[in-house]
């Protein structure tokens, strides 16, 4: 693997749990993964000009380590497997001062035209470099909590209507949102949810019941592990909303799923499945839940949802 990033985590890229936000995980990741395009001998492969980009398909992530304010980062990477028009990818965000890693991402990703998102095959060039740049998948990048191998669920606002998914979220994409060919930058994958997740009370009711009644946030939702698929990119204007339900509930974990609609279509805009699990924001250490609120999650568990 090779060097791809190298920066920091900062204070306004951090949250109410005190450390870097999702959304910023991914910014930085997609930057690297830039960076790896050009590694490949693709070049400018993020440039409004582009005449082929890379998008993901589809992008599990682990968080493994805390970014607190200030904390220097890098990212290093490279590519696990290469077929005709895509490549699965693998990058690891590390704790540059003491050397271990914060944060892992493997993404399967492809070559397409950046306008109509059409794949084609990688030029002769992108195989002399690429195949210099291989990685290997330590296993704490590896899946834990999610499964990948479970058939891909058919997201609509009439099935989240018949399971009767909470509404988190609602709003509009803005033109801030987009990235340099005018779809919605990835980053946005995972921060739409973050911004809407406070109001997911079925999942996260220590979190609800704190801001209802007026007192110390003594917990919050920590992300531990995500797996995100992109169906279609929106663009500036569009809207969505987000319905989610709780597939899984134990003492330290709770495993969600959230769909991203069209609130015209009903379609989708992309799904994603995550485990969090409610952290200490005083001990800096993960709550187990009480058997009162562990029962309450378990009866509101939706079986069968999926991404």
């Amino acid at each position: 693997m090779i060097e791809l990033w190298r920066g920091n985590a900062n204070a306004w890229e951090c949250d109410e749990l005190g450390h870097m936000n999702v959304r910023h995980y991914i910014a930085k990741a997609d930057e690297a993964l830039a960076n790896l395009g050009d590694a490949a001998g693709l070049g400018g492969v993020r440039r409004e000009n582009a005449t082929a980009t890379l998008i993901p398909d589809a992008i599990h992530i682990r968080f493994l380590a805390e970014a607190r304010p200030g904390v220097p980062l890098t990212i290093q990477g490279g590519f696990t497997e290469i077929r005709d028009s895509d490549a699965d990818v693998l990058m690891i965000m590390m704790h540059a001062a003491v050397e271990t890693p914060a944060a892992t991402y493997r993404m399967r990703i492809r070559h397409a035209d950046p306008r109509h998102t059409h794949s084609f095959p990688w030029p002769r060039r992108f195989h002399r470099h690429a195949d210099l740049l291989s990685a290997e998948t330590p296993d704490f990048a590896r899946p834990r909590g999610i499964r990948e191998d479970r058939p891909l669920a058919q997201p609509s606002l009439e099935k989240a209507d018949a399971l009767r998914l909470e509404t988190i979220g609602r709003g509009r994409f803005q033109p801030g949102d987009m990235d340099v060919f005018g779809r919605m930058s990835i980053d946005g994958l995972i921060g739409r949810i973050s911004d809407s997740v406070i109001h997911f009370r079925g999942a996260f009711p220590e979190e609800w019941d704190a801001h209802r009644d007026g007192g110390e946030l003594a917990t919050a939702s920590a992300l531990l592990e995500t797996r995100i698929l992109p169906r279609r990119w929106p663009r500036a204007g569009d809207g969505y909303v987000i319905r989610s339900g709780l597939v899984e509930a134990s003492d330290k974990i709770r495993r969600l799923v959230h769909w991203v609609l069209d609130p015209n279509t009903g379609k989708p805009w992309w799904t994603c499945e995550g485990v969090a699990a409610p952290m200490d924001l005083k001990a800096r250490k993960l709550a187990p839940a009480t058997p009162e609120i562990l029962a309450g999650l378990q009866s509101r568990c939706v079986s069968g949802l999926g991404v």
